[in-house]
């Protein structure tokens, strides 16, 4: 959350969240890091971009509530060779 007054530039954390989902994402995501090789190369490529620790794994984070939703709304479930195989038929 950015806060801006006049010359200055604030930059908090969002508390207005559940804790416990916050530390279930985290922990997520830094689990896969170690061991999808999908998630190791985000991460991997943010972390050469500049990005930190945190804000590297909170995007792998976002990635894997993404595919969560969304394979909960398509009613399926987790398949990690999907994407390579949609990639190749395209």
């Amino acid at each position: 959350m950015t806060r801006r007054r006049g010359k200055s530039c604030v930059v908090l954390m969002r508390q207005a969240c559940s804790q416990r989902l916050r530390n279930a994402v985290y922990h997520w995501s830094r689990v896969a890091v170690q061991g999808d090789a999908a998630c190791t190369a985000r991460y991997q490529a943010l972390r050469k971009l500049g990005h930190s620790h945190g804000r590297a794994l909170r995007t792998v984070g976002d990635r894997l509530l993404e595919v969560a939703c969304a394979m909960m709304r398509s009613r399926s479930l987790y398949d990690p060779q999907r994407t390579k195989r949609e990639l190749q038929a395209a």
